[in-house]
């Protein structure tokens, strides 16, 4: 796999990894692994709230009066 990015991409990419005394490699590592990560949990939240809300949604209703 080949990523490109662009020149100020690279630069802040450089600078945090420069800060942290990691490769740049991997800070951009952890950050592909954070972002699957947390939309991933975002996705299943998502699916898990589209199945149940509607076998509550009467009750839920109720306690909105």
């Amino acid at each position: 796999m080949t990523l490109r990015l662009s020149d100020a991409e690279a630069d802040a990419l450089n600078r945090r990894a420069a800060l942290e005394s990691r490769s740049m490699q991997d800070v951009a590592r952890q950050a592909v692994r954070e972002y699957v990560e947390n939309h991933s949990r975002a996705e299943l939240l998502d699916q898990v709230l589209d199945q149940e809300l509607p076998r509550y949604a009467e009750a839920l209703e109720r306690l909105a009066q």
